[in-house]
């Protein structure tokens, strides 16, 4: 894995929570603007998925198990993208709160894919 896309994955989830975290405390609903950067979080997720994918299709293994890393992979990828199509049924502070702890799920799931991978041991 590329060390520094899960660096920049986490970073990105985290201003995402935070940003939407203050809209939910500002008693706002998700707007276009937090759409937009769901995409960005969303797009930085595939793009990992992806890198990840071809790293495993070229013989490299994860340390703590394909299948495991495989399954963290898959859900990171659709964490942002299933808060935020349930903010959009709950058009309240609510639907911001969604996304915001979406966003911190998947920081954390970026920090577990880290150490499943092999936490930058050889």
């Amino acid at each position: 894995m590329i060390d520094a896309l899960t660096v920049a994955i986490g970073v990105t989830a985290l201003a995402l929570a935070a940003w939407c975290g203050f809209a939910a405390y500002r008693d706002e609903p998700t707007k276009d603007w937090h759409f937009i950067g769901m995409a960005v979080v969303a797009l930085l997720a595939v793009v990992q998925l992806v890198v990840a994918l071809v790293q495993l299709g070229r013989g490299e293994t994860a340390r703590d198990g394909t299948a495991i890393f495989v399954a963290y992979l898959i859900g990171a990828a659709a964490c942002v993208p299933a808060t935020g199509f349930l903010s959009l049924s709950e058009r309240t502070r609510w639907g911001s709160a969604t996304v915001a702890a979406g966003a911190v799920v998947l920081a954390v799931l970026e920090v577990r894919l880290f150490d499943i991978w092999g936490g930058g041991h050889a």
